[in-house]
């Protein structure tokens, strides 16, 4: 049976254009496999005269938007959110590592995916790309969690038999195996996508990231995702690992680790053969900027991301990252746009940053046309937005003139208190 959900309305066009209505209907179906889709969306007027009979709920003074997607996020770190380091080489060393050995106990890591998948509805993201941990558990828990919710999520068994502590090490052959298992067990149920998964480079030896890409090669639906360029302690101990190497993203292709559906999270230290590698192989680039600056690591070169075409959305990073909310990670992106940005002295526009965590996010991942515009036919995953959800906000709202103001202004002033009810199709 159709459902209409009258609002305000903001979708997003195939160009990253943001298309808005003052007074809109959202009208989604469930099919057959218990998926709900948009099958009409635009003006309350013109919409409801298509439906006659549809039964609508009304949300008065509200915004519906498509859910936001996080495009890389570790769930067993949730609970290092703001644990203090000196770069990210320490942390990984002090928080990560000890955090991350707890996983090989099932109760805990079931608990902490139970939590993780409440906090990104509360602010929420609809769709994760997620880190899991090297033990085949953790992969299990979160997919099981996520599948009784019915969520459209991706996340894989971290590999890193060398350079890693006793507890997160794994073994090379077995690592492989693992990941194999858990990819046939999970890609594909439901709403449910399997990720290869390097940690990164230094944590790898060269006969896993041979078998990584091997497993590619024989899946190439699945995706990938891993870290490169983030920190430049990282970057030459990678050359010092890799010496034949032309450059840290280098490693990856000389593996056959980068091709559509391969996502590598911040992509700070690029030059331009990199970016222009990362084009040319339809890599995508998850762009975590709170992370980046509570690790000191450095900016995301936006102006050059773009004159390379190259594909990038954003990310949460949690634990690095500062928090869950889209709209902290779009504001850090905003301060970030300003030191490297195609148009000298400005940053990313607020259509820009939005769709940088919706339908661009979805792009990057080969999901286009699937989530992340509220398109006729893409999946209804969808949040309910209260622009009036604080004092200052809802008084920065009524003040708003145009479209931009009304998204910027809950770009600066949101949280998750802005997020009055999430949907998942």
């Amino acid at each position: 049976m159709m459902q209409g959900y009258r609002a305000q309305l903001l979708r997003f066009g195939a160009d990253g254009t943001a298309l808005y209505e003052t007074d809109g209907l959202l009208v989604v179906d469930r099919g057959a496999d218990g998926v709900a889709r948009v099958v009409d969306a635009g003006s309350y007027g013109a919409v409801a005269a298509r439906h006659p009979d549809l039964a609508v709920t009304h949300w008065p003074g509200r915004i519906i938007a498509p859910g936001f997607v996080d495009m890389h996020v570790h769930y067993p770190q949730t609970d290092i959110i703001g644990a203090p380091a000196d770069g990210l080489l320490p942390w990984l060393a002090n928080y990560t590592f000890p955090a991350e050995s707890r996983f090989a106990d099932p109760a805990h890591a079931a608990e902490v995916a139970r939590f993780f998948l409440d906090e990104l509805a509360r602010h929420g993201v609809t769709t994760a790309l997620a880190f899991s941990t090297s033990h085949p558990c953790s992969v299990d828990a979160l997919f099981t969690e996520a599948q009784r919710r019915r969520l459209r999520l991706i996340t894989g068994k971290v590999l890193q038999d060398r350079h890693s502590p006793e507890g997160v090490r794994d073994e090379t052959e077995q690592s492989l195996i693992d990941s194999e298992a858990l990819l046939t067990r999970w890609h594909g149920q439901g709403r449910l996508g399997y990720a290869i998964t390097p940690r990164f480079a230094p944590s790898c030896s060269e006969a896993q990231l041979t078998g990584a890409g091997e497993l590619a090669r024989r899946y190439p639906d699945v995706w990938i995702q891993s870290h490169v360029a983030e920190n430049r302690d990282e970057v030459r101990w990678v050359r010092e690992l890799f010496p034949k190497a032309r450059s840290y993203l280098s490693v990856y292709d000389d593996f056959h680790l980068l091709r559509p559906r391969a996502v590598y999270a911040h992509c700070i230290h690029l030059d331009a053969q990199d970016r222009a590698l990362m084009h040319a192989t339809r890599t995508a680039a998850a762009v975590s900027p709170t992370s980046n600056l509570f690790l000191g690591s450095g900016f995301f070169d936006y102006g050059a991301a773009q004159q390379a075409q190259m594909l990038h959305g954003l990310a949460s990073d949690v634990g690095g990252g500062t928090s869950f909310s889209p709209f902290h990670t779009m504001l850090a992106a905003y301060y970030v746009g300003r030191e490297g940005h195609t148009k000298p002295g400005l940053s990313l526009t607020p259509g820009e940053l939005w769709w940088n965590h919706t339908g661009g996010a979805a792009r990057a991942l080969g999901l286009e046309g699937v989530i992340g515009t509220l398109a006729v036919g893409s999946e209804a995953d969808f949040i309910v937005l209260n622009p009036a959800a604080t004092p200052l906000l809802a008084r920065k709202s009524a003040r708003a003139s145009n479209l931009d103001e009304l998204l910027f202004g809950l770009i600066v002033l949101g949280d998750d208190r802005a997020i009055e009810r999430t949907v998942i199709a």
